[in-house]
């Protein structure tokens, strides 16, 4: 005997999921279909000239930076939950700082400071002579030791979240059996503190290969700076795909490591025995050198720039430098900001709800192909947006529409990191007593959800804010005829090396970005109280 089976048509909720999953990746789709369709002969071209150059300089940078950053990130970590010296709760904060700091506002504050005839190398002189030169900032070493401390955080972040979580009874077990100091590290502090390492350095890694800024200013040649050049000075979008579609392999190619290794890394503590680690007393001895040390990093990455722009913005202010038209940066960079923060809430919304709610394979590949934007470094978010709407929409070219869906496109994943856990930590039984009592779905999810996790919702507009306001690729390419950011403005000035004009929109810039961090961090801190699952 056959039975009928129902089937559930799907929600409205649903369509609107799977429109804006195909709207998100459609881009990139194109992209990949430009680069593919290419005739053999630019692939052949681009293969002997430029693409082993790029790939080595990308690749050597990327891993320069990641080693740099796991040095300083788990050395820092390490120092700020196992030792106690005055000042560490301030450390634990002003560590996470240079993450307001764009890496483009690094490179010029230290191509000033540290170029040919700058203040370090007149000082350099001064002490070994008049011949002695220091390295250039516009070289590998420069561009790493930049990028480096600009993306330490990542790393810094993770592992002391993951040193706070950890049970100590496992060190100590392992010192109860006669394992030393150093090999108890090395077996068993240090595997279960790996997935949060593997985290951090893909986030840098990703962070590295998809830069533009600071790469562009010290004119280091990688991927992300070539796309920009073929396609402004040769206006060549074949050729632009192509070093996309690498970039993008790339990527893709970092993130799965990454999940792989980490789900072999994985460890679970018990949370009935956890123990928190009892932090030592450094001594008069150590506090110096760890204050020394601290105040070496955190100078370097922060300090010292953020007075160089204070200096240059008080000058340039005292010279009459600024007029009106400030005005108009700072309301420009707002006006899209606040959009794309708007409209990537509303878009992700369905996405989050379904894949929380209702956790299909449908829903999660929607949800999953909305965090396609990861992949995506700002210059190939611009020429997939910019590709497209050239032949299919043209009528849009040029306006302030496709620099909002580019945005949204990039950042979208941003917001979908708060907004997601939000949702998931609000238990679907709420929703069910709204609706036994009279509520349909709809109402209850803007009557009963949305009210519980808007404190998520509010940290996903605020950081997706934030990020628009500090981006530069996709400005600089799809932005309408006179339109200006205060990034865009950093990067003109800074480029022409009129640094006191360029300062005090770099100076808004990170001040805007410290509430973003402060999230951020208070984030990381309540991650303190949790002594669960690593």
């Amino acid at each position: 005997m056959l039975t009928a089976t129902r089937v559930q048509a799907p929600s409205s909720l649903q369509w609107i999921s799977l429109f804006t999953a195909a709207f998100l990746v459609l881009p990139t789709a194109y992209i990949v279909y430009v680069a593919m369709t290419a005739a053999p002969a630019v692939w052949a071209r681009l293969w002997s000239t430029r693409i082993p150059e790029l790939l080595g300089n990308t690749l050597s940078l990327a891993l320069g930076v990641a080693l740099i950053t796991l040095v300083l990130g788990v050395s820092l970590a390490w120092i700020t939950v196992r030792y106690d010296f005055p000042g560490r709760r301030i450390w634990e904060w002003a560590l996470a700082l240079p993450l307001a700091m764009p890496t483009y506002v690094l490179a010029y504050v230290y191509a000033h400071l540290l170029g040919m005839g700058g203040p370090a190398e007149q000082w350099w002189q001064l002490i070994f002579g008049h011949e002695a030169r220091l390295p250039s900032p516009q070289s590998f070493a420069g561009v790493t030791m930049i990028m480096a401390l600009d993306t330490f955080p990542f790393v810094y972040l993770l592992v002391r979240s993951a040193l706070q979580n950890l049970n100590v009874s496992f060190e100590e077990v392992a010192r109860a059996c006669g394992v030393s100091p150093w090999a108890t590290l090395r077996r068993v502090t240090l595997p279960l503190i790996r997935p949060a390492i593997a985290a951090g350095l893909a986030l840098v890694i990703l962070y590295v290969i998809s830069d533009f800024g600071a790469v562009s200013l010290l004119r280091y040649q990688t991927l992300t700076y070539a796309v920009y050049q073929q396609m402004t000075s040769r206006y060549d979008h074949t050729a632009a795909s192509i070093l996309s579609l690498l970039l993008v392999v790339m990527a893709i190619i970092f993130l799965v490591t990454e999940r792989w290794f980490r789900q072999r890394s994985r460890f679970y503590q018990t949370s009935g025995r956890y123990r928190r680690s009892t932090r030592q007393h450094a001594g008069p001895l150590g506090t110096a050198l760890i204050t020394s040390y601290v105040v070496l990093v955190f100078g370097a990455a922060f300090g010292i720039p953020a007075a160089m722009l204070i200096q240059w913005s008080v000058e340039a202010i005292s010279q009459g430098a600024l007029d009106t038209r400030f005005l108009g940066f700072i309301w420009n960079s707002s006006f899209l900001a606040a959009l794309a923060a708007c409209g990537a809430v509303i878009i992700g919304l369905p996405l989050a709800y379904l894949a929380s709610r209702r956790p299909s394979r449908l829903n999660i590949a929607c949800l999953q192909a909305a965090y396609a934007g990861y992949a995506l470094p700002g210059p190939v978010a611009a020429l997939a947006v910019l590709v497209l709407f050239t032949h299919f929409a043209p009528a849009l070219y040029g306006t302030v529409v496709v620099l909002i869906i580019a945005y949204i496109l990039h950042f979208l994943p941003v917001g979908l990191q708060s907004m997601e856990p939000a949702l998931q930590q609000v238990t679907p039984n709420v929703e069910e007593v709204a609706r036994t009592l009279g509520c349909t779905t709809h109402q209850s999810l803007w009557r009963v959800t949305l009210p519980l996790v808007r404190n998520g919702f509010v940290a996903a507009w605020v950081l997706m804010f934030l990020q628009t306001m500090k981006e530069l690729p996709a400005t600089l390419l799809l932005r309408p005829v006179g339109f200006d950011t205060l990034a865009i403005r950093v990067w003109l000035e800074a480029s022409e090396e009129y640094y006191q004009l360029a300062a005090p929109a770099a100076l808004l810039i990170v001040i805007l970005s410290l509430p973003a961090l402060m999230l951020l961090v208070s984030k990381d801190w309540r991650g303190e109280a949790q002594k669960g699952v690593t």
